[in-house]
């Protein structure tokens, strides 16, 4: 008795993403700049984790929180980039609503880790100029994993209510999102 009370959130299929509002004629040459940039950040950021990877005098905490900024870099750009290009180019502006959710948990959770790798890396700098003879004593490999460890886990612990919450609401107006990319408004 009490199933034919309960409601379930209603949620579209998908969502219509625009693309740059005012410019819909534009996109097709904007898309160019953009594929470029895209192009040269991850290849710019797989090298430099390569390199990072393979030299063993860059295994320091400078390094590898420099490259646990490339990773975050390139999950960030390879989140939305690649749907921003498919709209300009190709016209195809809809996203299921599920695929918009990962999106949106994607750009905002890593958002969220780049402002803590980036604190992470002050703190590295401040013990190496305050403290120069127990640096390497206080950012041992495993602080430097643990701080890796924490800014994930505040990142998606951040992000993971909105998301949640998102999912349950009902969506009873408009499917278009005048955007590029899934964004919570």
């Amino acid at each position: 008795m009490s199933s034919l009370n309960s409601t379930t959130p209603s949620q579209p299929p998908s969502f219509l993403l625009l693309g740059i509002p005012g410019l819909e004629k534009e996109q097709f040459w904007i898309a160019f700049p953009f594929c470029i940039m895209y192009a040269i950040a991850v290849l710019g950021n797989i090298i430099l984790l390569i390199v990072i990877k393979t030299e063993s005098s860059l295994h320091e905490p400078m390094y590898l929180f420099l490259a646990m900024l490339a990773f975050t870099d390139l999950v960030l750009s390879t989140s939305m980039l690649p749907k921003m290009l498919a709209i300009f180019w190709w016209g195809s502006g809809e996203i299921g609503f599920v695929s918009c959710l990962v999106q949106l948990f994607f750009i905002h959770t890593f958002t969220a880790v780049e402002s803590g790798v980036l604190m992470a890396m002050a703190l590295d700098r401040y013990f190496a100029i305050c403290y120069p003879l127990r640096h390497s004593s206080i950012l041992s490999m495993p602080v430097v994993t643990a701080l890796g460890n924490l800014v994930l886990l505040r990142g998606v612990l951040m992000v993971s209510p909105m998301c949640f919450l998102l999912h349950r609401k009902d969506f009873c107006q408009h499917r278009v999102i005048s955007h590029s990319y899934c964004e919570h408004m």
